[in-house]
C-alpha cells in the first residue's frame, strides 16, 4: 500500500488540489468587479459569490472527514473532485449571480471533501519519518494558489473575461480524476463499520455557519444574534456528541489528547492573527503609498512565495525534530514581523514592507507545516479525517474572526467613514492598534504550541 508509486500518486493528486482551489478563491476575488459589472449586482449580492463558497466548505469539512474515514477516504475523494471540476465547469455557463452563487456553494462543499481526505491519504501513506516533507508540499501548493492566484485571475479577467478563470481551472480537476483512478492504489477506512451521524453533522454545519455568518458582518446588530446562536448551537453539539455513539466529532480528542488540542488551537490564533495582513496592508499600499492594484499585489506576493519556498524544508525538519518546537519558532517570527508593522506610518517605504512580509513568510513557513505534522501524528489512523477536518475548519474560523477584528478596530477609529485622505491619520491608527492586538494573540498561542508536549507519532513505521 505505501510503495513509491502509491506515495508519488498520493503527493500529485494532493498537491494539485491544494493549489486549485486556494488559487479559485484569490483568482476569483480579484474578477469580483468584473462579475459586477457584468450583472449589475450591488456589493452585498457580489460579496456573497466568496462567502457562499467559504460557509458552505467550512460547514462540510468535519463531516466529509468523519464519512471519508468510515467509507474510504479515496472514493470520498475521488467524488469530491468529481464535484469540484464539474461545479467549477457550470461556473463558466452561470447566466445570472444567483445561479453563480448556487454553484459556488457545491463547489465547495466539493473542495472540502478534497482538502480534508487529501491530507488524510497523505498522512496515511507516507510513514512518521516521511509525513512531515509531504505536508510541507502540499502546504507550499497552498500559497502557491494564493499568490498567483490574483496575478493569473487578473490576467485572464483583463484580457479574457472572469468566466476563462474556471476555463483555465477545469482542466486541473480533470487531471486529478485521472491520476486518482488510474494511479493512486489501495483505500483507506479506519473506522470502516462504524455508523455516521447525520443529527451531529447537521448540528454542526448549522452551528458553523451561523457562528462565521455572525463574526463576518461584526458589528452590525443581527451579527450579534448569529454569533449568539451559534454559540449555543455548539454547545448542543458538544452534549450531543458526548452522548451518542458514533460522533461525527470525537470530543475526547480535545479532552485528552493535549498534543491534539493545542496545536488546533495554535493553528487558530495563527489564523486569527495573521489573516488580515495582506488585507490591511493592500489598504495601506494603495491609499497611503499611492501604489497601483498591481503594484501592492507584487509586492503582497512577498510573504506567500517565501512561505511557498520554504515549507516543506520546514515540514522535512519537523520530521527529525519536534515539530512542536519548530511551530513556536515560526510563530515568534510572526511576533517579530507584526511588531515592525506597528510603526507604520505615511513615510513607510515599500521595500521595509517587503521586507517584513518576507520575515513573516519565513515565520508562517515555520510554523503551518510542522503544526500541521503535529497534528496528524497526534492522533490514530482512524481519526485522519476527523483531524484533517478539524485543523481546516481551525483554519476557516481564525481566516473569519482575523476579518472581523480588523473590521471592528477599523469601526471603532474610523466608523462607517470610507477611506479619504481626511481619515489617513484614524486609518493608520486603527491598523496599528489592529496589529498590536495580533501581536497578544501570537504570544498566547506561542503558549499553546509550546504547552502541547511531545508528539506521539501514531503509525508505524
Amino acid at each position: 500500500m505505501n510503495d513509491h508509486a502509491t506515495k508519488r500518486s498520493a503527493l500529485i493528486i494532493a498537491t494539485l488540489m491544494s493549489f486549485l482551489s486556494p488559487f479559485l478563491i484569490s483568482a476569483v476575488n480579484i474578477a469580483l468587479p468584473a462579475i459586477q459589472k457584468e450583472f449589475s449586482i450591488n456589493t452585498v449580492l457580489l460579496s456573497w459569490i466568496s462567502t457562499s463558497y467559504i460557509l458552505a466548505a467550512a460547514a462540510a469539512l468535519l463531516p466529509a472527514g468523519r464519512i471519508a474515514d468510515i467509507y474510504g477516504r479515496k472514493i470520498i475523494y475521488v467524488w469530491g473532485v468529481v464535484l469540484f471540476a464539474i461545479s467549477t465547469f457550470i461556473c463558466i455557463f452561470a447566466q445570472s449571480v444567483q445561479a453563480l452563487i448556487l454553484i459556488r456553494i457545491v463547489q465547495g462543499i466539493g473542495s472540502a471533501m478534497v482538502s480534508t481526505t487529501g491530507m488524510a491519504i497523505l498522512t496515511s501513506v507516507f510513514p512518521p519519518k516521511e509525513r512531515g516533507r509531504a505536508i510541507g508540499i502540499n502546504v507550499a501548493a497552498v500559497y502557491l494558489g494564493l499568490s498567483s492566484g490574483p496575478f493569473i485571475g487578473g490576467l485572464l479577467t483583463h484580457h479574457l473575461g472572469w468566466r476563462s478563470i474556471f476555463i483555465a481551472s477545469t482542466p486541473l480537476g480533470l487531471i486529478s480524476i485521472f491520476i486518482v483512478i488510474f494511479f493512486l492504489k489501495g483505500e483507506w477506512a479506519d473506522a470502516k463499520g462504524e455508523k455516521f451521524d447525520f443529527l451531529g453533522s447537521i448540528i454542526y454545519s448549522f452551528s458553523l455557519v451561523s457562528l462565521m455568518y455572525g463574526i463576518s458582518n461584526l458589528p452590525e446588530n443581527t451579527s450579534v444574534l448569529f454569533v449568539i446562536l451559534g454559540c449555543c448551537g455548539f454547545i448542543f453539539f458538544i452534549k450531543h456528541e458526548i452522548s451518542t455513539e458514533s460522533p461525527v466529532f470525537e470530543i475526547h480528542l480535545f479532552k485528552n489528547n493535549r498534543a491534539f488540542t493545542f496545536s488546533c488551537l495554535a493553528a487558530l490564533i495563527h489564523y486569527s492573527a495573521t489573516f488580515a495582513v495582506s488585507f490591511l496592508l493592500s489598504l495601506y499600499l494603495q491609499y497611503i503609498t499611492g501604489l497601483s492594484p498591481q503594484s501592492a499585489g507584487l509586492i503582497l506576493m512577498a510573504q506567500p512565495l517565501v512561505q511557498a519556498f520554504f515549507s516543506p524544508p520546514a515540514g522535512r525538519l519537523s520530521d527529525k525534530r519536534e515539530p512542536g518546537i519548530i511551530a513556536s519558532f515560526g510563530m515568534g517570527l510572526t511576533v517579530v514581523g507584526l511588531s515592525f508593522l506597528v510603526f507604520l506610518n505615511t513615510q513607510t517605504p515599500p521595500l521595509f514592507i517587503t521586507g517584513v512580509l518576507m520575515l513573516l513568510g519565513l515565520g508562517f513557513a515555520l510554523f503551518s507545516s510542522p503544526n500541521m505534522n503535529a497534528i496528524m501524528s497526534s492522533v490514530e489512523n482512524k481519526y485522519y479525517g476527523i483531524a484533517s477536518g478539524s485543523v481546516a475548519t481551525m483554519r476557516t474560523i481564525g481566516m473569519t474572526i482575523s476579518m472581523a477584528i480588523a473590521t471592528l478596530i477599523f469601526s471603532g477609529f474610523m466608523g462607517k467613514m470610507e477611506i479619504t485622505p481626511e481619515v489617513y491619520p484614524d486609518f493608520i491608527m486603527g491598523i496599528r492598534f489592529t496589529f498590536i492586538v495580533f501581536i497578544i494573540l501570537c504570544i498566547a498561542g506561542i503558549y499553546f504550541s509550546l504547552a502541547r508536549g511531545k508528539i506521539k507519532r501514531t503509525m508505524s513505521k
